[in-house]
């Protein structure tokens, strides 16, 4: 199969490209992708808690542990008692932290807003209903025979 068609080539070129796109606007503020992913993920005033931000992101425990040490350090966020819940902590935006977030959703609100002037309604919708299809299948384990054949026993 050429992998011009290939429907997995296409979307790995596509999430690189963008990943790439946003880590350049990220190094401008001396921050990465990862961070802002993270800063958009934290809830603007409630704080989040550890346990809830690994799934929200899909990453996992080491990784955001690595993360949210190089936030801290760099006074994005901090880590406070759960009031609700004493053996879990919450993450919560330090202003800066705050304000980066507001970056980062400008940046965000920018690519979505220009990728809009480029296409339809109907190829929006197309879109989404591919990738949801996709995922869909993936996370049903469609995919691969061996897969299929362990679901019906």
């Amino acid at each position: 199969m050429d992998k011009h068609n290939s429907i997995d080539h296409q979307l790995r070129a596509t999430w690189q490209a963008v990943a790439k796109m946003y880590n350049e606007q990220a190094a401008k503020h001396n921050s990465t992708m990862a961070t802002a992913f993270a800063l958009l993920n934290i809830d603007f005033e409630d704080g989040t808690p550890s346990t809830s931000l690994g799934p929200l992101m899909g990453m996992e425990p080491t990784s955001l542990s690595r993360l949210l040490k190089s936030m801290e350090d760099k006074k994005l966020i901090f880590r406070e008692k759960n009031p609700n819940d004493g053996r879990s902590v919450l993450i919560r935006l330090t202003d800066f932290g705050k304000e980066m977030r507001e970056v980062s959703k400008g940046h965000v609100y920018q690519f979505n807003n220009k990728i809009r002037e480029f296409l339809s309604e109907n190829e929006l919708e197309t879109f989404f209903k591919v990738t949801t299809i996709i995922n869909k299948l993936i996370s049903d384990r469609l995919i691969y025979k061996d897969d299929i054949d362990k679901k019906a026993v």
